[in-house]
């Protein structure tokens, strides 16, 4: 499949992005964790573009997730977007995907960029964030402790998988991650770990027990302040204030 695969982005770099420096063909199909309904993820790069784009188009029946930049737009994301988000999407799409039509230098220059930037991690967490993200997953966990409803469960549950995943990763320096990549993310990380989170996500959604994440959360939090409720504030931005006419 990898191999029809790499054919099909030549195709596409071919027909629709000739005049790129470089492409690279990533997520679930390189990986070979492809389902019936994955995407093939491009990273087009020009020499210069006005703007940066992302666009979706289907290419002989593949749907396909083209992320279009050139040199100076890619290390803004790499820095100014991924980076504070705590998830390098981009740089690990760069750094992990295969070059079409092959290596050059130009494309190997972005490689080494996605490659430094994913070596520095994210930023540590500031005071504020670690207890806004406390105080979060503390509201989570009084919403599920006695749900009105098992729909209301489900949807809270939800959040609180993501939210103590993103905790965990981000308390301990290491990158994050959303949706369905957090659990390869914990197993990269931390194997023990993620083994737990998917046994409370079980139990969570297949039988509506939440004693078990709760109890989970609770561990995770509290080497670092625990539950956080009584007394947390936070402040918005002073000029988050607009004149009334």
């Amino acid at each position: 499949m990898k191999h029809n695969v790499l054919k099909l982005a030549y195709s596409i770099c071919e027909q629709r992005y000739s005049e790129a420096k470089a492409l690279f063909a990533a997520g679930s199909f390189i990986r070979g964790e492809e389902t019936a309904f994955s995407d093939l993820d491009l990273v087009v790069v020009y020499e210069s573009l006005p703007n940066a784009y992302r666009e979706s188009f289907r290419f002989d029946g593949i749907p396909v997730e083209a992320f279009v930049h050139d040199p100076q737009t890619l290390n803004y994301f790499f820095l100014e977007v991924d980076r504070p988000s705590g998830v390098p999407a981009l740089p690990q799409m760069v750094q992990e995907g295969v070059e079409i039509p092959s290596s050059n230098s130009f494309s190997r220059s972005l490689k080494d960029l996605a490659a430094s930037v994913i070596a520095m991690g994210p930023p540590p967490l500031t005071s504020d964030d670690d207890r806004k993200l406390r105080y979060s997953i503390t509201d989570l966990l009084d919403d599920i402790r006695d749900p009105r409803s098992y729909a209301e469960l489900v949807a809270t549950g939800g959040q609180l998988f993501e939210a103590l995943a993103n905790y965990y990763l981000r308390r301990n320096g290491l990158w994050s991650a959303k949706g369905k990549s957090i659990p390869r993310v914990l197993a990269r990380a931390e194997a023990a770990f993620a083994e737990k989170y998917r046994q409370a996500s079980e139990r969570l959604f297949r039988n509506g027990d939440a004693s078990v994440v709760i109890g989970l959360a609770e561990d995770v939090l509290q080497p670092h302040g625990g539950l956080l409720f009584e007394g947390y504030r936070g402040d918005a931005p002073a000029h988050w204030r607009k004149l009334l006419k």
